[in-house]
């Protein structure tokens, strides 16, 4: 289930000396990213950070409650684009990261390290499923030779056994130890809640689930789903057989409807996020912080009533769902996969309350209230 061990975790990630003087041991640490790369660097002198991807910003807010944004100099705008609402609520309670300079894609041959140098960049934190990207575009060689530290961090390709050593690593880079240890502390145990049940579970016993991703997103397409990883790999864990493990054997597919129509699984779960700002002719579901159950269902319905679909036996018998896209990046997964289990299984999981330990995650690690929508169930 939870694909780590925290001890050993914890143990890869202890400082080394890189001088002759004591006071210069005491500053700089050695931590191997989880891409493997064994980095070195002076936490203290961490000043300027630019992020690969803006939607970072929910693990930095989990390490820094008072201003987790303070030392982000520039990222890409995927946040304001995809998760608007989230960048609003954090627009409102922090207004100076309407300064952060949007870098745009840093993959893209356009990319100006140039930019970057100028200004003062200390560390650059990329996402691992984007390694290979970094490498072949030579961004790595070049941000190397710039003096520019880079990390890799995971709560995307195999967040059940990366995000806890992203959190550490993170935690140490940043001088942010405490927080990271005590968020470590409460994701294992919200973990828990769910497999400590689900690990008695007989696989002939467990349902057969389809998650559509990003489900209407362009309502003239469908559909993708998740191999075995990411959502895909919560499904499992939270007691289900997920229809894309068995289908591919990597992050996702595009599927043709006629396979789930023939294959017709007991439960379908889509995701959605605000992505109306984006693609204003979208069909998902506009899950988050500005969200209505009203909406959501409208939408949700929408969903369900497409060509086909209403034969389905989730549409009919209700066990049709979508949850909020933005879960599948960010060590708030938790919360998908305890929704997951008691969708699965409401009587084994009466008295697990996802949204209670939504409000209070918030409420204990994050700097902003909790508001919106952010799963809902097909209703008739």
């Amino acid at each position: 289930m939870l694909s780590f061990n925290l001890s050993l975790v914890k143990k890869m990630l202890v400082p080394v000396a890189l001088g002759l003087s004591c006071s210069l041991a005491a500053e700089t640490i050695q931590v191997t990213d989880i891409a493997g790369r064994k980095v070195t660097l002076d936490p203290e002198k961490i000043e300027n950070i630019v992020l690969g991807e803006g939607r970072l910003t929910y693990t930095l807010a989990l390490l820094d409650k008072e201003n987790p944004l303070s030392r982000v100099v520039g990222w890409k705008d995927d946040l304001i684009k995809y998760d608007p609402d989230a960048y609003r609520k954090y627009l409102k309670a922090f207004p100076q990261i309407a300064d952060i300079e949007n870098l745009g894609s840093p993959y893209a041959g356009d990319y100006s390290l140039e930019k970057i140098i100028t200004l003062d960049t200390d560390l650059f934190i990329l996402n691992l499923g984007n390694l290979l990207k970094a490498q072949e575009s030579g961004l790595l060689t070049k941000l190397e030779k710039a003096g520019i530290k880079v990390v890799f961090v995971d709560f995307r390709q195999r967040p059940t056994q990366n995000t806890v050593p992203s959190l550490l690593m993170l935690g140490k880079v940043l001088n942010r130890e405490k927080a990271a240890n005590t968020f470590v502390d409460y994701y294992v145990t919200q973990m828990r809640s769910v497999s400590s049940v689900v690990l008695k579970k007989k696989v002939e016993d467990r349902p057969l689930v389809f998650i559509e991703r990003a489900a209407g997103f362009d309502p003239d397409k469908c559909c993708s789903t998740f191999g075995a990883a990411n959502l895909g790999r919560l499904v499992d864990e939270a007691g289900g057989i997920n229809w894309g493990s068995r289908k591919f054997p990597g992050f996702s597919g595009k599927v043709n409807p006629e396979v789930i129509f023939t294959d017709d699984p007991e439960i379908i779960i889509g995701t959605g996020a605000n992505w109306a700002e984006a693609k204003p002719n979208t069909a998902a579901v506009l899950f988050g912080y500005e969200a209505t159950q009203e909406e959501a269902q409208k939408r949700l319905q929408v969903l369900a009533d497409r060509k086909g679909w209403p034969e389905l036996t989730s549409v009919k018998e209700q066990n049709f769902y979508s949850i909020y896209h933005q879960f599948y990046n960010s060590p708030y997964h938790f919360i998908a996969l305890q929704t997951f289990a008691k969708w699965f299984y409401p009587s084994d999981f009466s008295d697990l309350d996802p949204q209670a330990n939504f409000v209070e995650l918030h409420d204990k690690f994050l700097p902003i209230e909790l508001s919106g929508v952010f799963w809902q169930k097909l209703e008739k």
